[in-house]
């Protein structure tokens, strides 16, 4: 019992700091810059009211017009409130990290700047968290206790499954949400087929056409090449699958450098051809700079 109630008191403690952290850069930064990137993406209708001299033709009611014989157009507003919903990778190769910690680490942390910002907004947030299949959802709303909530899950859940399905996510989200909705996917996007092409092409092609969606890509620097360190064991971590290689063979070194170039080109294209804000972003930098640079690119 002890036990229980020192992790929880270790728990409230983490999602205090994070809290404080993130909370401060929501306030500072991301406020102003969150607000202009994201909102009033869309119009709603508000009203009908007499036509006044200079309305818009365009505008014209003409139901209301013809039901009382006399000149009604529409009003319409811009859509300020907007439902955010983070899709969070918690597959198990988000827990390697060489530098900066972990990648899941880091996904939480900038998961919690959005939350925060979201909130200051006065927008719905709503949090998927998945590895090869959806963990748990939990469905948008407002509010600090609501967003405690969402962090909590994010430092405490234990993934029932290692792998990662990123098209199963997105499919999850399409289904889950009928209207529009502004998503952010927080993954390694490690998720390939044996020829390296990305597996989840369809669905980001389908959750694009319904949703305003957008990538934050984090990787750890030691991923993008293996160092000269003699004969070591490496294991997948979320197949298990283990051998042993030789890095001081030079073309072991460059034919894995290769293969992570290839993998990150071929997802860079992928998000070109369905036109998908995205940023890469490493555990060893400053993810303040890479998320500026994805709110400037709208």
């Amino acid at each position: 019992m002890q036990s229980s109630s020192h992790s929880a008191t270790d728990l409230l403690k983490k999602v205090r700091k994070i809290e404080i952290k993130t909370k401060a850069l929501s306030h500072q930064i991301f406020a102003g810059e969150y607000h202009s990137a994201f909102k009033g993406r869309g119009m709603a209708f508000s009203e009908v009211r007499e036509y006044q001299w200079g309305d818009d033709v365009r505008s014209m009611d003409w139901n209301v017009t013809a039901r009382l014989r006399s000149p009604y157009v529409k009003v319409f507003e811009e859509e300020r409130e907007l439902t955010v919903v983070l899709l969070v990778d918690v597959s198990r190769s988000g827990l390697f990290g060489t530098v900066g910690g972990t990648k899941r680490e880091r996904l939480a942390e900038i998961a919690a700047v959005l939350s925060f910002s979201a909130i200051l907004n006065n927008d719905k947030v709503g949090a998927l968290f998945f590895s090869d299949h959806v963990e748990k959802f939990i469905p948008p709303k407002k509010g600090r206790s609501h967003l405690l909530h969402i962090i909590r899950e994010m430092l405490e859940l234990q993934p029932s499954s290692d792998g990662t399905d990123i098209g199963g996510a997105l499919r999850y989200l399409t289904n889950a949400l009928k209207k529009k909705c502004t998503a952010f996917l927080l993954s390694d996007m490690i998720d390939a087929d044996s020829e390296g092409n990305p597996r989840y092409e369809d669905a980001l092609k389908v959750a694009v056409g319904r949703h305003d969606l957008s990538v934050i890509k984090i990787h750890d620097p030691r991923e993008q090449s293996i160092p000269a360190v003699g004969l070591i064991h490496i294991k997948d971590s979320e197949t298990g699958e283990g051998s042993w290689i030789n890095t001081d063979s030079r073309a072991v070194r460059e034919a894995y450098a290769r293969w992570f170039r290839d993998l990150s080109d071929r997802e860079r294209k992928l998000f070109n051809k369905y036109k998908v804000d995205n940023v890469d972003i490493s555990t060893d930098e400053d993810y303040v700079k890479g998320l500026m640079a994805l709110f400037n690119k709208r």
